[in-house]
């Protein structure tokens, strides 16, 4: 069976990131993909130049046109942009046995802020706690937390367990940000933590990673229903996209990966 994951996210006209990231990324993992706009986004590679939130009602109606004929499978959420999208987006979602991998969208990649601050908190006390897997970087990670981000895999520990206890079913923490020739991610769940090493490829075509990971999480979390081994193979699916990245010509700043590697592969 195809299953059917639902993004909640904002747009990117460029294609690297937000929906049409997700889109790209679902598909390429097997999954069919649909989508709910929760913010238009004016942005290329070199930069996020404005942004149009979708009014909260309205996003909250996308939803449930979706649940209301569809069969819903998973539920991957992006940018939210605003307290009250963010309110709206859980209570759509409310009651709904659906898992639901949350990427706490708060900093493009050129450091553009996407969370409005007051949203923060209602990310962390009522999203979170609705959330199979969260996926956060390190900055979101300590933005959450209110701590220093992480510099060591001794904190990115302390800060996952600390991540988990907000409710979440698990935590992956991305480990991109910390300094050397690794790129560690850490799974965290009640059962334990693992760590998901691969090597720091040198691009700078990675613009929308953290889309592309949770959306491919969320499509193979809805097949396996295992966090860890639908981490494996996201982060294995990722990492090739990065890989190829520079085999694409787009933009002169941050690119994109190439979600569809596997295809022109073959």
């Amino acid at each position: 069976m195809i299953p059917n994951i639902l993004s909640i996210a904002g747009s990117d006209p460029s294609g690297g990131a937000g929906i049409q990231a997700d889109i790209k990324a679902i598909s390429a993992n097997g999954g069919y993909a649909m989508a709910a706009i929760t913010a238009l986004t004016v942005q290329n590679t070199r930069g996020v130049r404005g942004a149009q939130l979708i009014p909260p009602a309205f996003v909250a109606e996308q939803i449930g046109a979706v649940f209301d004929d569809i069969r819903v499978d998973a539920v991957k959420i992006g940018m939210l942009g605003s307290a009250e999208i963010a309110r709206a987006v859980a209570d759509a979602l409310r009651g709904r046995d659906v898992p639901v991998v949350l990427d706490p969208v708060m900093v493009a990649k050129g450091g553009d802020r996407l969370l409005a601050a007051d949203a923060v908190a209602v990310l962390r006390d009522v999203l979170l706690p609705m959330a199979a897997v969260i996926t956060p970087n390190l900055p979101e990670a300590a933005d959450l937390l209110d701590l220093p981000e992480a510099e060591t895999r001794a904190q990115m520990l302390d800060q996952a367990q600390a991540l988990l206890a907000l409710g979440p079913g698990a935590v992956m923490l991305k480990g991109g940000h910390l300094p050397g020739d690794d790129s560690p991610d850490l799974l965290m769940t009640a059962d334990g933590a693992g760590w998901l090493d691969s090597p720091r490829i040198a691009t700078a075509n990675t613009h929308g990673t953290g889309c592309t990971l949770s959306s491919a999480l969320a499509t193979q979390l809805s097949i396996t229903g295992d966090p860890m081994a639908a981490a494996r193979v996201a982060k294995a699916y990722v990492q090739a996209a990065i890989a190829a990245a520079d085999g694409l010509q787009v933009g002169g700043g941050h690119g994109p990966v190439d979600h569809f590697h596997a295809m022109r592969a073959g």
